[in-house]
């Protein structure tokens, strides 16, 4: 039987094998009536017409696949396909290595696909299966009501510097009200690329998320900072949330109190709640690099060493962090997922709620912002 995505291809395969001249025109003529990579609930066909080119290389960051695939050229042209099996709901970031006749090698985005993602290294194409769609709730919204993005800054004692913080204050905020509080690591690039801020309106306006107050924190040397390193901790208990707490009002109350953060940022979160039990009680832990040893070395770079033992020891006492409630998500297409898949039920063991989702996707802010509604919902309803 042959996928749907591969049929045009096929046809133009014979097209061209029986075809003496104007393989070019019909080449064109292709490429004019599709768009690109093709796809049907099971397969993407990748699409590369490109002059120049001796070879070309699909790169992808799927977990369990071959990273760098050979396109295959179609018949005598200048064009080039790659099948690939994936899940019916998948959304894949990719990039084309291209070879030319002289052996240089370059990565370019699909020049047939106007799609992209960004992130703090630049940009990827992206292919999304047909089950996938974009979320409606993190699209602008004229009947939400915006919230206020405002900022604060101090001298860190702890860190010896200037920290800058920017804080959402909801539409509905009043002086002298105490409202939950969120603080979020890489709070940047949260703004920048899931556009948490309209989303945090669109929940708060549905009524689907409590009225709250946000807080977007960013480290100076961020991979260090954040692989649970108990400076992190302590500045974000004794500076950060006392100094919030006086200019804007939050509960006191730890169920009303959230870590989040994705990456090394989820696990900063969590070395928090461990290092301070009993502070926060509501944890949003996205693709965390839970990495843990059972027997041996991790195998993973140094930056990873304190990360491996605070897992270690959290996993010989999870109940320590005093959570009420911690929800997990993370990609299948990530390595991460069976930290996280091992993570959960240590935590349900202990008393703690959790929830942990999953979804076809990898290590990125748009895998992330899919599911900040679930996660927010939830956590404070």
């Amino acid at each position: 039987m042959i996928d749907d995505a591969m049929r045009p291809i096929l046809e133009l395969s014979q097209q061209l094998a029986l075809a003496r001249s104007g393989h070019r025109e019909m080449v064109d003529a292709f490429v004019s009536s599709y768009s690109f990579p093709l796809v049907d609930p099971g397969t993407a066909v990748f699409f590369l017409r490109l002059g120049g080119v001796r070879e070309a290389y699909l790169v992808h960051w799927v977990f369990g696949l071959e990273g760098r695939q050979p396109l295959v050229r179609l018949v005598d042209t200048d064009a080039l396909y790659l099948p690939v099996e994936l899940p019916a709901t998948a959304r894949v970031e990719y990039k084309f290595e291209i070879v030319d006749h002289d052996g240089q090698h370059s990565w370019i985005h699909d020049p047939l696909n106007p799609r992209r993602a960004f992130d703090p290294f630049g940009s990827n194409s992206v292919c999304a299966m047909p089950g996938y769609q974009p979320p409606r709730w993190a699209a602008p919204d004229p009947l939400s009501r915006p919230g206020t993005l405002t900022h604060l800054t101090h001298h860190s004692a702890i860190y010896g510097e200037e920290r800058r913080t920017e804080i959402y204050l909801p539409s509905e905020h009043k002086p002298g009200k105490r409202y939950p509080i969120v603080l979020c690591h890489d709070g940047h690039d949260y703004l920048r690329f899931t556009g948490i801020q309209q989303i945090l309106d669109n929940l708060i306006a549905r009524h689907e998320v409590a009225p709250l107050i946000m807080a977007f924190t960013s480290g100076g040397a961020r991979n260090r900072e954040y692989g649970a390193d108990p400076r992190q901790a302590d500045f974000l208990v004794h500076e950060l949330l006392p100094l919030i707490g006086e200019r804007f009002g939050i509960s006191d109350d730890p169920a009303d109190r959230g870590l989040m953060g994705a990456s090394f940022g989820a696990v900063s979160s969590l070395a928090c709640a461990w290092r301070h039990p009993g502070v926060f009680g509501r944890l949003l832990l996205q693709s965390g690099s839970f990495v843990f040893t059972d027997i041996g070395h991790h195998g993973r770079s140094e930056l990873f060493d304190p990360v491996v033992a605070f897992v270690n020891e959290l996993r010989a006492d999870p109940g320590r962090i005093e959570a009420q409630r911690v929800f997990l998500s993370c990609g299948t297409f990530e390595s991460l997922i069976w930290f996280n898949r091992s993570l959960a039920p240590l935590l349900r063991q202990a008393g703690i709620e959790t929830r942990l989702q999953e979804v076809s996707d990898g290590h990125n802010w748009i895998a992330w912002r899919d599911q900040l509604r679930d996660g927010l919902a939830w956590l404070f309803p």
